[in-house]
């Protein structure tokens, strides 16, 4: 397995240890997550070809806020927390649709699709009450290649600045045009959401867990740690196999748009601290770790391809969701088994191998914004004020 760092982190004096035990199941050390890394951290919602048309918006549900992105009149796309400025209802339920206008279910406050408060039932009864005054609460928004993003504390790198150095690989995948192959998925796992960031950034357990993956990519692997991204790639070559890799590899076509060492390699980016694009030659998604509670992450999938009516492009794409449905089935034992042996007294952390650059560059990020992950036990209740 290849392992390299594309930038040399700060020193660390743990930079050979995981992550203690305890922050991966303790309510307090959550809290200071949510305050002091997840806020301020990018969120992907959808692509723009989602919310082509004036109207259409998607949701995301994140730490407790519901936010909603949706097209304006003007093509403009614009994210709001979906909350009435009156009493705090909900505006819109589900994961998507499209409106003429934003009115509040309970007492039909009305907003425009650009988030402005443009009428109210009983106006006289609010003397001096400024509709400018009341609009939505926006939220941080930015759009990368086509993909939709937002945050909750508008702090940090953008996406675009947290990417750049890979944006020649990326571009020529052609982002922003592709459209969804079907709806979002959402996947529970009981298991902290550094669980299943670890084990996306971890090359070492992919010839032990993943046998189908080290059949497809041999001794190709590699993992690469940024300053903002981890990237990882394997090459697909010639071999045997289950039915699925075997006819993965001789039915998928060539992607045109692609150079000849794209062709066969399968590319993966996870973005500080809990986003990941899975980019294929036939297909890409997106995936994010959503945290719910210290032991509880919510999984949100989907994916995305450039049209192609090729009978050979589709039989593709459908043998690389059964290879990757068994990947997922694998990963999800191996958080399980870990999480489990977090809540034991016996193990307090344990060593990094000089190899294992993105685990060690995720813990130095969380020692960095919260020191207490320095200490091997948990601090006395407390310790964290907000």
């Amino acid at each position: 397995m290849t392992a390299r760092l594309r930038s040399v982190p700060a020193a660390d004096p743990d930079a050979g240890l995981s992550l203690p035990a305890w922050t991966y199941r303790d309510p307090e050390f959550f809290a200071a997550e949510r305050a002091l890394v997840l806020r301020a951290a990018w969120q992907v919602v959808c692509h723009v070809s989602d919310i082509a048309a004036p109207g259409n918006w998607h949701t995301l549900e994140f730490l407790g806020e519901s936010i909603i992105v949706i097209r304006g009149d003007d093509s403009e796309i614009r994210a709001f927390t979906n909350v009435c400025r009156h009493r705090g209802a909900r505006l819109v339920d589900g994961a998507s649709g499209c409106v003429s206008k934003l009115v509040c279910p309970y007492h039909a406050w009305t907003y425009g699709r650009d988030g402005r408060l443009t009428a109210l039932p009983g106006r006289s009864d609010y003397p001096g009450l400024r509709l400018e005054d009341h609009g939505l609460a926006p939220v941080a928004l930015e759009i990368w290649q086509g993909f939709v993003f937002v945050r909750l504390e508008n702090r940090g790198p953008s996406v675009a600045t947290m990417m750049q150095d890979h944006l020649p690989e990326v571009q020529p995948h052609r982002f922003a045009d592709v459209r969804p192959l079907g709806r979002v998925t959402l996947r529970p796992r009981a298991c902290n959401w550094k669980i299943i960031a670890d084990n996306y950034s971890d090359g070492l357990h992919i010839p032990v867990a993943h046998p189908g993956l080290k059949r497809l990519f041999g001794n190709s692997y590699g993992i690469e740690a940024g300053a903002h991204v981890d990237r990882m790639w394997g090459d697909i070559g010639p071999g045997s196999g289950s039915w699925s890799e075997r006819a993965y590899r001789r039915l998928r076509p060539r992607a045109d748009h692609l150079g000849d060492a794209a062709q066969d390699r399968w590319l993966y980016f996870k973005l500080w601290p809990n986003v990941a694009f899975d980019i294929y030659p036939d297909q890409v998604d997106f995936m994010q770790f959503l945290p719910i509670s210290a032991t509880e992450t919510m999984i949100r999938e989907i994916s995305y391809a450039l049209p192609d009516d090729r009978r050979e492009m589709k039989a593709a794409r459908y043998l690389n969701w059964r290879i990757n449905r068994l990947v997922n089935a694998e990963d999800t034992a191996l958080v399980t088994r870990v999480q489990a042996g977090m809540a034991s007294a016996s193990y307090t952390q344990g060593p990094l191998g000089e190899s294992e650059v993105c685990l060690r560059a995720f813990a130095g990020k969380l020692r960095e914004a919260i020191p207490a992950a320095r200490s091997p036990t948990a601090p006395a209740p407390g310790w964290f004020r907000g």
